[in-house]
């Protein structure tokens, strides 16, 4: 398979159909895309793919997926994701998980590290740092459009999306993506109360990659999130918002690389 290749195939786990897909070869890599799924386009998955084969999961709603009623977030997800490394016979795999795959990632990894070599959270939501006061994640769902783009991005150019070049498979991914989101991170907002508890069964090698401007979850967010794992690391990417693997992928990859080899 060349490293450009997208091979996309459906997994069955525990009765539901997961879409999976799958570029380059080597040691595995399980990237767990954001929200948006903006990754999949992205030029920075090539690079991973000549080094790993690169497995791209879509979480229950998003993509093809099937979205059962009673997955209802991200602590279920991670079960499916366990399943899905033992289906596909996976060890000694570095999983990289960003924004709200970053949030499953973490899910996963409290459960069973056992197959997993690094572990890399990027933007990640899923905990809440602060007290019943503080407002640790932007509300996304009641700011105006306009104010979540600057939130996320330095330069709000790079969100945009032209949804009228989409035909009509497209634009219902990005429907089932959006709706998916909403139902996993509406309440509690953006995060599982019993996640904080668990974040220190986390063995495995662990790096937090930050956006320096992320307006989302920003760096302060981060630092606490990286002390509830233990000897985990934390790295900022410079004039990056909340999606530093978009916005600067050169630094990006830097860090990257110096963890993952």
């Amino acid at each position: 398979m060349s490293t450009n290749e997208r091979k996309k195939t459906s997994v069955k786990l525990g009765g539901i159909t997961l879409e999976v897909e799958r570029r380059g070869a080597g040691r595995p890599l399980l990237l767990l895309a954001g929200e948006e799924q903006l990754e999949l386009d992205a030029p920075f998955v090539d690079e991973l793919a000549s080094s790993f084969e690169v497995i791209i999961p879509s979480p229950p709603g998003f993509g093809q997926s099937e979205r059962p009623d009673w997955i209802t977030g991200p602590d279920d997800i991670a079960y499916m994701y366990l399943d899905l490394i033992e289906t596909l016979g996976l060890t000694d795999v570095t999983v990289v998980g960003f924004s709200f795959g970053g949030w499953i990632a973490a899910e996963v990894a409290t459960k069973n590290d056992s197959a997993i070599s690094k572990l890399v959270l990027v933007d990640a939501y899923g905990v809440k740092v602060g007290g019943p006061t503080d407002r640790d994640i932007m509300d996304i769902w009641t700011s105006h459009p306009a104010k979540v783009v600057a939130a996320k991005w330095v330069d709000p150019a790079k969100g945009e999306r032209d949804f009228s070049k989409m035909n009509d498979e497209e634009l219902t991914v990005v429907a089932r993506n959006i709706e998916s989101f909403a139902r996993f991170g509406w309440e509690p907002y953006m995060h599982n109360p019993k996640l904080k508890q668990r974040l220190h069964r986390i063995k495995t090698p662990t790096l937090l990659i930050w956006g320096e401007k992320d307006g989302i979850v920003d760096t302060r967010y981060g630092e606490a999130y990286g002390r509830l794992i233990p000897g985990s690391r934390f790295a900022v990417v410079p004039g990056a918002g909340h999606y530093p693997q978009l916005e600067a992928p050169q630094a990006f990859m830097s860090e990257l690389r110096k963890f993952i080899g």
